[in-house]
């Protein structure tokens, strides 16, 4: 099928398309020693680009080429993106925080010659294994000056600037590598094309996007969610973007950048907003029930709205709580949030009503690294809570359920569009197994389109299994809703196979030493794991806030409690915070089976 390819089709125009228009606008924000944002302007930027590309051509990059990176989100990141993409290179992603065998597959798997990578103790890393990466020729030290750093790259290039060439829609831009949940991590070969036409659709579903809109960088752009719908959908209107510093000074960093967007995965609004209940509970009295009452009525106003109706003393209640209580919280948001574009997972229908009635709407995306990412969005013009949206422009979204009964509403979600990847790198048996013949995309998702088009998930394939009695469980939509609860910090089911389900939860201690101290419970964290009143409470709990919303045999009989979370240095999860099942099952299946015996 032949697809449309809007200027600007590829990422070098894109980005010195943008260094012409808004040459003064800042572009990139940093926290400096003292914590405060320091920007840089496209034109700052743009100069950068041209020294660096200038450098990697004396280098010998050319057409075709992989340049590789190790570092989080940061000005440099995009600088040598743009510079790659400028000589026709591909570009290559890799996080930080990751095992250094995976890097060492991803350099050899991806035939990078040139890496840049964040600081000394990553350099000394990589130097650790360059004798088992022979295709490696050069690396770069992005924090620092001297030889073999971006700085002394930069200079040479400004004293040798090499023209951009324009690549065609089709050639490859990037490779970003999956997790690897399953084996090896397979790189996702992803064209200009992919790239710009999906950051096009998907910015013209947000009008109130300008060159005044600015983000705060959650997600890391080695992922295709935060490099489209973050760096490259702002770049288009002359946006900006600060970097959050860590986790830990979010709410800071949030008052110091005052985004008007907000790209982020559910977890974030879930954390955010019990933490706003565990506030208030905690306050009690007039703040408690003041913010009781905003929340009530901002739902009797909404629910009177699709009616269209309205009622005086429900808008007099919400004004005042509005005034006095959600004011605040949207100053904590930096007080200009108009956007939330979220994705990964569904968003909860209440959280996600909560932050709308507060004027911070969330909406629901879908998409896989492999559709670059986009395939569906809810949008201000367009939105249905609970669903992920509408297909995208010049995207198609078909449901195949030959492998289920045939009178089933969901299947396997099949895409097609400009926006599909151009395969696996160097895995031609993989390719073809998630390629259909038409150039469709199998994602291995379930779900169910409505008379309207909206998409709504409806599991995982893959990850879905039968229990002794035959009945399928999506362990992944109970999980996401056992995470709501306030004790649990994580959580896994498992019963392939079994007469019921169980879970392992892996508690949130700062919520749960606080219930031990209330209850006479030992507060030692190796001790409440193993405590069987914790452990039947939190089952408890569990059971009644999944009655009705799951089968009964959906719901888990029996819990394990966890001392330490699941994790990326355990290898228990990916890069974007998805379990990997089978290492978790290899760290406690002693544990799991003691649960039916």
């Amino acid at each position: 099928m032949a697809y449309r390819y809007d200027p600007p089709d590829n990422l070098v125009s894109l980005i010195e398309d943008s260094v012409a228009a808004f040459s003064d606008n800042p572009l990139f924000g940093t926290k400096n020693a003292a914590g405060d944002y320091e920007w840089v302007t496209y034109g700052e930027v743009g100069r950068r680009i041209d020294n660096l590309r200038g450098g990697l051509a004396r280098m010998g990059i050319k057409q075709g080429d992989a340049v590789g990176i190790i570092a989080n989100n940061r000005t440099e990141w995009a600088i040598c993106a743009f510079a790659a993409y400028g000589l026709g290179a591909r570009y290559i992603p890799m996080y930080e925080k990751e095992l250094p065998k995976i890097w060492q597959y991803i350099i050899n798997d991806g035939r990078v010659r040139l890496l840049f990578v964040a600081n000394p103790d990553i350099l000394d890393q990589v130097t650790g294994f360059k004798d088992q990466t022979p295709g490696l020729e050069k690396v770069l030290l992005i924090d620092g000056h001297g030889e073999n750093t971006m700085a002394a790259l930069e200079m040479m290039g400004r004293a040798h600037p090499a023209a951009a060439i324009h690549p065609d829609p089709h050639d490859i831009a990037v490779l970003i590598y999956t997790s690897g949940t399953t084996g090896d991590p397979k790189g996702v070969l992803l064209s200009h094309g992919n790239f710009t036409t999906n950051f096009q659709a998907g910015g013209a579903l947000f009008p109130e996007l300008g060159s005044d809109s600015r983000s705060l960088c959650i997600l890391p752009w080695a992922h295709s969610f935060g490099q489209t719908a973050e760096l490259y959908n702002l770049i288009q209107f002359g946006g900006s973007m600060g970097f959050m510093g860590d986790v830990t000074t979010l709410a800071e960093d949030m008052a110091k950048v005052r985004p008007t967007l907000l790209v982020a995965v559910p977890r974030v609004f879930n954390k955010i907003y019990d933490g706003l209940w565990a506030k208030m509970n905690e306050a009690g009295g007039l703040a408690k029930r003041l913010f009781t009452m905003g929340v009530e009525s901002a739902r009797k106003r909404r629910e009177l709205a699709e009616k269209g109706q309205t009622r005086f003393m429900t808008n007099l209640k919400f004004r005042l709580a509005d005034r006095i209580v959600f004011r605040k919280i949207r100053d904590r948001f930096g007080g200009r949030l108009t956007t939330a574009i979220t994705g990964s997972a569904t968003m909860n229908v209440e959280i996600g009503h909560f932050f709308s009635d507060m004027g911070i709407p969330v909406y629901d995306c879908y998409g896989l690294t492999e559709t670059t990412p986009a395939v569906t969005m809810n949008c201000p013009a367009a939105h249905r809570p609970g669903s992920v949206g509408r297909p995208i422009d010049q995207v198609t979204v078909e449901i195949d359920r030959l492998f289920l009964e045939e009178d089933s509403d969901d299947g396997e979600i099949i895409v097609y569009g400009p926006n599909v990847m151009k395969g696996y790198n160097n895995k031609p048996d993989a390719t073809r197994e998630v390629m259909t013949t038409d150039g469709g995309f199998r994602t291995g998702d379930r779900g169910r389109l409505d008379k309207d088009g909206y998409l709504f998930i409806t599991g995982r394939i893959k990850e879905q299994y039968k229990l002794e009695n035959g009945k399928y469980v999506f362990p992944t939509a109970l999980e996401e809703e056992i995470r709501l609860l306030p004790w649990v910090e994580n959580a896994m089911i498992y019963g392939e196979g079994k007469p019921y389900n169980v879970c392992m939860i892996v508690p949130d201690f700062v919520v749960l030493q606080k219930y031990a101290r209330e209850n006479q419970f030992p507060e030692d964290p190796d001790q409440l794991v193993a405590d069987r009143g914790i452990q039947a409470m939190i089952g408890n709990e569990i059971a009644a806030f999944l009655k009705g919303k799951f089968g009964g045999y959906e719901i888990p009989k029996k819990v394990v409690l966890l001392r330490e979370d699941f994790s990326l240095e355990a290898g228990t999860l990916t890069q974007t915070m998805k379990l990997k099942r089978r290492s978790v099952l290899e760290q406690y299946q002693d544990q799991l089976d003691a649960l039916y015996t």
